[in-house]
């Protein structure tokens, strides 16, 4: 299979919210041709004036591009974009390369390149670690699964998107390694939010506590930022806390079919769930603030009861 074209293939691009706008936009910046749908019409109408077209349906965008890329919020929504009698594998041709981006049941990503096969398809999945601002930036990670040589020849578009990307293996490898990598993402947030409220409850000052906690190598690069933000209580989504909490529910029924416990990330889910209560479209980093009012309301506690 030949590697793609920027200036030959037509692209078209399902799902343009605070991800897929930020990629789109980065394809059209780079001489890709590229068109684009999102449920809500407005969503991709703003992308018009950066060269993007917006066909009237899916159907539209399935009969005329070449590569088809999705950046969807669920299972459900992209069961929906794929397998619906509307959709996209009942409308592309024969030979169409599917790029799935989502985070989603690796069991989902498995069918749809099942289905995808059966039309003479090419399907993908191909997982995105990173923020928003990453993306923005050209600069995030690509986990991918499916057939090699569909992966090899999709280089130019990883290349214009991604830092790095890699070849996991076949259909749902790309994102059943974005649920590890998010395991660790969220357990490790979890981590630094415990940390944070047990320096606080023995006198260290907040702000100076999470500077030195950025400067040390046991706080992962993708948190750094995170703390840096909080120390502001800067809580503005780049990965909105309901998204986190979604892709916990993932981690545990992938673990659960697979007999298989994972204490820390059920301990770390419950708190990701409770945080809800604070707002769930500000970021996941707000664990931290809901370890903070548990401390705090636990040293009033304490002081009434002597």
């Amino acid at each position: 299979m030949n590697r793609i074209d920027a200036t030959k293939t037509p692209l078209g691009l399902v799902g343009v919210g605070a991800m897929g706008s930020r990629m789109a936009r980065r394809l059209l910046a780079n001489g890709y041709k590229v068109a684009v749908y999102d449920l809500v019409r407005t969503n991709a109408e703003a992308l018009t004036g950066d060269g993007a077209t917006v066909p009237d349906s899916l159907a539209m965008l399935a009969g005329t591009a070449k590569v088809i890329l999705s950046c969807l919020t669920d299972d459900d929504a992209v069961r929906r974009v794929y397998l619906q009698a509307d959709g996209i594998l009942a409308h592309a041709a024969p030979g169409t390369l599917i790029l799935e981006m989502s985070t989603i049941r690796p069991r989902t990503s498995r069918e749809l390149a099942r289905e995808g096969a059966a039309r003479g398809m090419h399907v993908l999945d191909v997982a995105i670690s990173g923020s928003t601002p990453v993306m923005e930036q050209g600069m995030v990670t690509l986990l991918c699964g499916g057939e090699s040589d569909v992966f090899a020849a999709v280089e130019p578009i990883f290349e214009t998107i991604a830092k790095q990307y890699f070849y996991l293996g076949p259909a749902g490898s790309g994102t059943a390694a974005k649920l590890v990598v998010n395991a660790l993402l969220g357990i490790g947030m979890q981590a630094i939010a415990e940390a944070c409220a047990l320096g606080e409850s023995q006198g260290l000052e907040r702000s100076q506590l999470m500077t030195v906690l950025s400067k040390t190598a046991v706080v992962a690069p993708a948190h750094v930022g995170k703390l840096l933000r909080a120390i502001r209580n800067d809580y503005g989504a780049q990965f909105p806390l309901r998204l986190m909490n979604k892709d916990f529910r993932l981690i545990l029924e992938t673990a659960s079919d697979l007999n298989l416990e994972l204490p820390a990330t059920e301990a770390a889910f419950e708190v990701n769930r409770d945080a809800l209560d604070l707002g769930p479209d500000e970021d996941f980093s707000i664990v931290i603030r809901e370890m903070e009012s548990r401390a705090q309301e636990e040293s009033i506690k304490e002081g009434v009861e002597r």
